[in-house]
């Protein structure tokens, strides 16, 4: 007879806010995108962009230059994320996070296809959601680190001052 092994637990690390944040933003550009492509296959779709319409606007250079932007600052939310100094990248990803909810609540507008829509919007506020939960709770360190017990070579333990 066999003894059944039971395999010893994963040991699960925390994630750093930081990676939280860059895994966040990465996760909401990649579902935009996807409900994007994915809307080419709405009929009428290719029809309108080829007569110069997107939704009610016309195809412009100010047009797609305005919709890079747009793009462009949620994916430099990734790397600023991972980059900027606690501070700083905390601000910016309440801030931003908090401004593109109005945002992606807005591309519901209009839709005929709201199912499919309305998933994709959801999906994305509950990301910007977890963005800013986990840029308002970003943890502090401590007050003083003089007054906290530390150890010394070996571990050995060494009294405050």
């Amino acid at each position: 007879m066999t003894t059944r092994q039971h395999p010893t637990p994963l040991d699960d690390q925390p994630m750093p806010v930081r990676a939280k944040l860059a895994a966040a933003w990465t996760s909401f550009m990649f579902l935009y995108a996807y409900v994007d492509i994915l809307n080419f296959f709405t009929p009428g779709v290719i029809d309108e962009i080829l007569a110069g319409k997107v939704f009610e606007f016309d195809l412009s250079q100010t047009f797609s230059t305005a919709a890079l932007i747009l793009m462009a600052v949620p994916i430099s939310m990734i790397v600023v994320s991972m980059t900027l100094p606690a501070a700083v990248s905390r601000v910016a990803n309440l801030t931003v996070a908090a401004l593109y909810v109005p945002v992606t609540a807005f591309n519901v507008s209009g839709e005929s296809w709201l199912f499919f829509y309305g998933l994709g919007v959801v999906l994305e506020l509950i990301l910007l959601a977890a963005i800013l939960r986990y840029a308002w709770a970003w943890p502090r360190s401590a007050a003083s680190t003089t007054s906290a017990p530390s150890h010394g070579p070996a571990g050995a333990f060494v009294a405050p001052n």
